[in-house]
């Protein structure tokens, strides 16, 4: 097949853009990443897609949704399709290591949730008030305490 054949089952930009839920300038901005290749053309000008871009898409998303910033699955992508039997940090460690992010960041968020309850039971209604009383359960109590000359 050479360069200017279309692709077979190959997608519009409008078509791909919509079969994986993104916009349609998702596509030109994950070209310019270098996540999706530069589609073909079409005689009239159409941008043409080959068909497992949209698993592609899939896959970007997905990723996404797990936590993996863009660049992180720019590196994934990019590593799939470099690997030759490469052992270097494949999905496997990039996976664990963002698990070990996230159960921080949920670890967090639970010590936040937890605080937030004793603000709200504590009947904390006005944060500036609340800086200055020392029943305050909020974290900036203790640092207007140390604040003191």
């Amino acid at each position: 097949m050479s360069g200017s054949d279309p692709v077979v089952g190959a997608l519009r930009s409008g078509e791909l853009a919509e079969a994986a839920g993104v916009n349609p300038q998702t596509l030109r901005y994950y070209e310019r990443r270098g996540l999706l290749a530069e589609p073909q053309r079409s005689p009239g000008g159409h941008r043409l897609y080959p068909p497992d871009s949209l698993t592609l898409l899939r896959v970007i998303k997905t990723a996404q949704r797990l936590g993996f910033t863009l660049d992180e699955v720019a590196d994934l992508v990019d590593l799939g399709r470099h690997r030759h039997g490469r052992r270097e940090a494949g999905l496997q460690a990039r996976a664990a290591a963002k698990l070990t992010e996230i159960e921080s960041r949920i670890a967090d968020l639970q010590v936040i949730a937890t605080t937030l309850r004793s603000a709200i039971d504590a009947g904390c209604d006005d944060l500036t008030a609340c800086a200055t009383s020392s029943c305050c359960p909020l974290p900036f109590a203790d640092l207007h305490r140390g604040d003191t000359p």
